[in-house]
């Protein structure tokens, strides 16, 4: 049975139709190529794949269980600074092109998990620009009204996602090329902790910065996203092994939390229209979810977002392609080419000079973070026609970065939320930020911000799905080369006292499961903190909830060290069959701790307690 051509390309509704049936991959190819070809806005991209190597890897999906990959045939685009073999990469600079011979990580990690690669989108070139205009392939218009900029530098990536071309796209965000596409387009923009998603196979901008990034429906799909394409990665330089992998699942939001905002004197809006009423409103729908807001100082994010620009980061620029620009001086785009070349004559002690003043907004915005645990401010503080951006494209861009270019100088981790239309039906989105590790957490916090607004997904019409804990179906990667599926019972679990003893050995959350019937769970209340003990037992037994973590294999040996008696790690048997590490307790503590079983798990145990 062929799938309604305007069902929802969200993941969930897709992960929904391929589990009962109802779409096969191949047939998703083709829905996708009928839907590019009807499209009004050509400039969204730059290149397709192969029709006929598109249709044979979807069918070769079709070959397998939906249930076996965690994005099984779901339809994804790339930006075109990133690299995929075979195909040739512009950087919306013909003359730049080139043929990759090797799949950026990111991409490969993504197509290793089933998702159907499209083909490369448009981008403001060498991602140099804010706004979506400075490409020789076209400009990507907004999806809500063709006079209006997109956003860029990742245009095409954005309008893609928006127009319900594909599910979800990478982009890359330096300096806000992640999140203003998606403000002006009504999308999730997830700007990850530097380092998070590799950057080997992109194209640099300003290497020690850039960041790739997903555009998405749902902050449920960005998660899922992240969680199959991020990691550490030994061909990116600037890959961090010490930040943790956020789950698939979004975490639960309990609705507690201080959020600052700038001065009401520091706000900047641009055009007079409805963004300041908007961004009020996001204020109290935050408040009713829980949030207490805190007012600051915002003007050492201001000093940083300007230091991007007017300071010798530019330079850094000029380092990636600078050269090429000198040698082919009528390829680059004449905004790209003259603020790159700017670059060229910045003396290194101005880069010094630079840094220092950095490290002490560094240390002055750090002071929020004493009162605050996230800062919400908006993505951009209007928007413009494509005409206003032609006419005056340096000022107007500047404009554009003010709440996005102090971010990866400031190593913070950001998501992009949809918060409401202005009476000139053009989208308006915040963002909220905190620093680097703090993913999960931002993604859970922008799920239930962007719920709350209740606005359709992208250009689409369709209304959010329903939030579920756990995807529909698909397995995500367990036993991965490296890692140890590890299996916590009690104070090691996600947000309990000891669950910092996982994190900070870049542990990740798997998921929820069950023991097999076979244990037993006793309170150990002669330990601080108190914690369970699972004892496996010949008969009687029971299934115990455990949560599954992703563990190092290089990490594992300094966690088990750490475990006191009557503790031990060994085989934990799973209701699905499967064997796992984890948690177990000597026998002999059950004759002194009190058994729990009834509970179901440690934390039915602790809700009982109240």
């Amino acid at each position: 049975m062929m799938m309604d051509p305007k069902t929802s390309l969200d993941i969930a509704s897709l992960r929904a139709a391929y589990g009962n049936g109802r779409l096969k991959a191949g047939e998703m190819a083709e829905l996708i190529r009928a839907r590019i070809e009807a499209g009004a806005d050509k400039a969204v991209w730059i290149s397709l794949r192969d029709p006929g190597e598109l249709q044979a890897e979807a069918e070769a999906l079709d070959r397998r269980k939906p249930e076996e990959l965690p994005l099984f045939g779901i339809p994804f685009a790339v930006k075109d600074n990133i690299d995929v073999a075979g195909m040739t990469t512009t950087a919306a600079c013909p003359e730049f092109a080139y043929v990759a011979d090797r799949t950026a990580t990111a991409v490969r990690r993504l197509q290793d998990a089933g998702a159907l690669l499209i083909g490369k989108t448009n981008l403001d070139q060498f991602a140099t620009g804010l706004v979506g205009v400075r490409s020789p392939y076209g400009a990507p218009r907004s999806a809500f009204d063709a006079r209006y900029i997109s956003g860029g530098s990742s245009s095409g990536s954005a309008v893609a996602v928006a127009s319900s071309l594909v599910s979800f796209a990478l982009g890359t965000d330096t300096a806000g090329s992640g999140r203003v596409p998606a403000a002006f387009n009504n999308l999730i923009g997830m700007k990850p902790s530097r380092g998070l998603l590799s950057a080997a196979g992109v194209v640099p901008a300003c290497r020690s910065l850039d960041c790739p990034s997903i555009f998405a429906l749902t902050a449920g799909d960005a998660a899922q996203v992240l969680a199959v394409a991020g990691g550490f990665d030994p061909l990116d330089a600037y890959s961090r092994d010490t930040l943790p992998l956020p789950p698939p699942i979004l975490k639960p939001f309990h609705g507690r939390l201080r959020f600052a905002v700038p001065r009401a004197g520091q706000l900047e809006f641009f055009d007079g229209g409805d963004w300041p009423e908007l961004f009020a409103k996001t204020v109290e729908r935050l408040i009713a979810l829980g949030g207490d807001p805190v007012e600051i100082d915002f003007s050492p994010f201001i000093e940083t977002a300007r230091l991007l620009y007017d300071g010798p980061w530019v330079a850094e620029r000029y380092a990636a392609v600078g050269a090429f620009l000198e040698a082919h001086p009528q390829a680059g785009h004449p905004t790209v080419r003259r603020i790159i070349e700017g670059g060229r004559d910045i003396p290194a002690h101005a880069a010094f000079q630079a840094m220092y003043r950095l490290e002490g907004l560094r240390r002055a915005g750090a002071e929020i973070w004493n009162d605050a645990d996230v800062l919400l401010t908006p993505t951009a503080g209007g928007t413009f026609t494509v005409d206003a951006v032609e006419a005056d494209p340096i000022a107007l861009n500047s404009k554009l970065g003010l709440y996005t270019n102090f971010m990866n100088l400031l190593d913070l981790a950001g998501i992009a939320v949809p918060a409401g239309f202005g009476r000139d039906g053009l989208p308006f989105g915040v963002t909220l930020s905190a620093p680097a590790g703090s993913d999960a957490e931002l993604l859970a916090i922008g799920d239930a911000l962007h719920r709350a607004a209740a606005l359709p997904m992208g250009a689409t019409g369709h209304a959010l799905p329903a939030p579920g804990q756990a995807p529909d179906s698909g397995k995500f990667p367990e036993n991965r080369p490296g890692f140890v599926t590890c299996a916590m019972v009690g104070a090691h679990m996600a947000g309990l006292p000891l669950n910092g003893q996982i994190v900070s050995r870049r542990g990740r959350l798997l998921g929820e499961a069950r023991t097999a019937p076979l244990y037993r769970l006793h309170l150990l209340d002669d330990m601080e903190p108190h914690r369970p003990g699972l004892v496996r037992q010949t008969s009687g037994g029971s299934a115990i909830s455990v949560e599954l973590w992703e563990i190092p294999e290089i990490a594992f040996g300094g966690f088990v060290a750490e475990v006191p008696s009557p503790l031990s790690i060994g085989h934990i048997q799973l209701a699905d069959g499967r064997s796992v590490m984890g948690f177990l307790c000597e026998a002999s503590a059950a004759t002194y701790a009190p058994d729990i079983s009834r509970h179901g798990g440690w934390r039915g145990w602790l809700a009982a307690k109240g």
